[in-house]
């Protein structure tokens, strides 16, 4: 999602937080926009612009003075060295809030910048449990973690899908290492199936004949993926080649509206189960289905997934300022930890950690090569969902 905004006043020796007579208020992003995954970062750029275009529409307003909203939008590469450096980028540029990153090998890093200047962060995206349990007052996020992720896809492989033999690859990365750990912990947890092979690429890997042909010899009823969709859609296309009929699982890195051009027709019906870590049903349909469509209006395409995420963080931080009369981020950091605010997701509302509360989860499948939604479910204890 769109990066917070801040206010800023010029000294004569640096640029500081305005906390008087601010006359604008800057939102940082951050995400990668070069690289396999920018299509995913762009789409939680997007989200925050969307956010800033309808703040300065509103004309919305800091302790009662009229603001011009402005997005500092930074490229990440998905790089944890670069997420550092434009974090620093952002902090020096006088953002008050940041929105971003997406990957969790860029946010943890980069969450060490923002907290040490005080400026609070609000990831759309990174569900590594590590981001939010470092003790930073500063780290936040607007989906759910791995443990949630990992447990929910755990259950389904074994009590819907049915799985007896189950085989795990991850991409060694912060987010698919850590959703692969933990969804191979659960699947012990839960018992009825076995973990068959463990296998390990990189995100920039486009040959996994060598880890599929190890697998295949083991007939898992269900592969488990630990990544993105960038990578995904040819290892879906090199296990269909190789005769592999298993179920792919993954978490919302592949459950992307992008998949299907990267698969193809390895693809399938049904053959394919992902999650989102995050998502809406009941009364919330009417206003995600609105916002699917001003999005398509404004940018000619359809969000990938992290759009509507982006959107509520950045507005997440507008309301914070608005409540605390201000858009210092020491002033209106108290106000963020204690929001309450009713966004296109869901209720925005944070734990002690800065998790979202009752954080929901969706279950999709792919269909005629449309990504289709399966059921949004809430993470009970047991492992089951609620």
């Amino acid at each position: 999602m769109r990066l917070p905004l801040i206010a800023v006043a010029l000294s004569s020796l640096a640029l500081v937080p305005a906390v008087h007579a601010q006359s604008q208020v800057k939102i940082g992003s951050a995400s990668p926009l070069s690289g396999p995954s920018a299509h995913q970062g762009k789409d939680i750029e997007n989200g925050a612009r969307l956010a800033i275009d309808d703040l300065n529409a509103r004309g919305a307003t800091i302790g009662g003075r009229k603001v011009k909203w402005v997005l500092q939008a930074e490229d990440d590469g998905s790089d944890p060295k670069l997420g550092t450096a434009v974090a620093q980028k952002l902090v020096d540029g006088g953002v008050a809030a940041v929105v971003g990153h997406l990957n969790s090998g860029t946010t943890v890093p980069a969450s060490k910048i923002y907290n040490n200047a005080g400026i609070p962060q609000i990831s759309p995206a990174a569900t590594t449990p590590l981001y939010t349990h470092q003790g930073y007052k500063t780290a936040f996020r607007v989906v759910a973690n791995d443990d949630l992720v990992g447990r929910v896809l755990a259950n389904y492989s074994i009590n819907t899908l049915k799985a007896k033999k189950i085989a795990v690859i991850d991409d060694r990365t912060a987010f698919g290492q850590g959703l692969a750990d933990q969804f191979a912990k659960d699947v012990k947890r839960l018992k009825g199936a076995e973990i068959v092979s463990r296998q390990f690429t990189n995100d920039r890997a486009t040959d996994f004949s060598a880890i599929l042909t190890q697998i295949r010899a083991r007939r898992p009823d269900v592969i488990f993926y630990g990544g993105m969709d960038a990578t995904a859609g040819p290892m879906l296309k090199q296990m269909r080649a190789l005769g592999i009929a298993a179920t792919f699982v993954s978490g919302d890195g592949v459950c992307s509206e992008k998949l299907p051009q990267l698969a193809g027709s390895a693809l399938g019906d049904d053959k394919v189960v992902c999650v989102v870590a995050g998502g809406v049903d009941g009364p919330l349909e009417a206003g995600m289905t609105a916002f699917a469509d001003r999005y398509r209006k404004r940018y000619g395409m359809s969000f990938q997934t992290y759009a509507p995420y982006a959107y509520d963080a950045t507005m997440a931080f507008a309301a914070a300022m608005r409540e605390a009369g201000s858009s210092d981020p020491a002033t209106f950091l108290p106000a963020l930890a204690r929001i309450k605010y009713q966004g296109i997701t869901g209720t925005i509302a944070f734990d002690a950690n800065g998790d979202l509360r009752d954080a929901a989860l969706t279950l999709y499948t792919y269909r005629k090569g449309q990504l289709t939604k399966l059921r949004v479910v809430r993470d009970s204890v047991d492992g089951g969902a609620r």
